[in-house]
């Protein structure tokens, strides 16, 4: 654990963001921070070079210091912090709404002087059938969050600026996941992590099946570039092969008839793809767009995993 002198009411807080090309969601994400019910001491957003109406949407508001530093957003987040004059830095992302009350929950753990960092829960808020299939996919829902460990996201996070600067903070050679390796890295070096459930964030899926794609073959892709093999990803992989292996032994050896049994067996993916996702969604719609669902999110990860390598 890292110590401060100060403890948590005392400390001056810096709220942190990266955008980038974001015309469509930064005014959503400033108007959060700034109708707080607890105010943060000083607001930072740092641009990546944006070439649309964002620099100018932001520029529209004078308590946000805004920067520009051209590159992913590590390079950009660090930036960010190392221009923040808090002793506890507050991190959200673009395409992002905070609950009012977010501030004040997500900085009310550091009173304890023990604490490090506190991760911020987050939930999709979505206004389609297509959204609410997606949200499964991309978050953890409620009834799977494990408190214990529970791993702290840019969508929603704190820390004290101490322990970014003792970690070196993130790494700037990852476009991709690049706060999943900086919360592993802060585990493995016993930094004291709390959870606050009421500290929430609502995230905007994507809109359409392209942008979903493009979404999940990222995040494969980067887990590879950092070097993380995920349980589930093997799991797809050996799932695939398996397929693939059979089909190719049922023509060679012209055991067609078996392919009807290959074929029941795709039909039981199909309905485990919608019974364990259903009831988030609770919607007629989702028994279509959950199976698309769960297809492209494998043939993304897939092919992101491959690209990774």
């Amino acid at each position: 654990m890292i110590y401060c002198i100060e403890s948590g009411d005392n400390m001056k807080t810096s709220f942190v963001a990266t955008v980038f090309n974001e015309q469509d969601s930064v005014d959503l994400l400033i108007q959060s921070i700034i109708s707080q019910t607890k105010k943060v001491d000083e607001v930072i957003i740092v641009d990546g070079g944006s070439t649309d109406a964002t620099v100018s949407i932001i520029s529209r508001y004078s308590e946000i210091k805004l920067f520009t530093k051209k590159g992913n957003r590590s390079i950009g987040r660090n930036y960010g912090i190392l221009k923040a004059k808090g002793d506890i830095i507050l991190i959200s992302d673009a395409g992002c709404i905070l609950d009012p009350y977010w501030v004040r929950n997500i900085t009310k753990p550091f009173v304890d002087r023990t604490v490090d960092v506190v991760a911020g829960y987050y939930e999709g808020k979505t206004s389609t059938v297509f959204q609410k299939c997606m949200i499964p996919y991309v978050l953890v829902m409620p009834d799977r969050v494990d408190p214990l460990n529970f791993l702290p996201a840019t969508r929603s996070m704190a820390m004290k600026k101490l322990v970014w600067k003792v970690l070196a903070g993130f790494r700037e050679d990852l476009s991709h996941n690049e706060d999943y390796v900086f919360a592993r890295k802060l585990k493995m070096h016993g930094v004291k992590i709390i959870f606050a459930k009421d500290a929430i964030v609502s995230w905007i899926p994507r809109k359409n099946l392209r942008e979903a794609f493009f979404m999940f073959f990222r995040f494969a892709k980067g887990d590879i570039e950092s070097r993380i093999i995920r349980k589930g990803v093997v799991l797809l992989f050996l799932r695939y092969i398996f397929g693939l292996i059979l089909i190719m032994y049922f023509i060679y050896f012209e055991l067609l008839f078996y392919l009807y049994f290959l074929g029941i067996l795709i039909l039981f993916y199909i309905l485990w793809s919608i019974l364990k996702n259903y009831k988030y969604t609770n919607s007629f719609s989702a028994f279509f767009w959950l199976p698309v669902m769960q297809i492209t999110a494998d043939v993304a990860i897939i092919l992101g995993s491959v690209a990774g390598i």
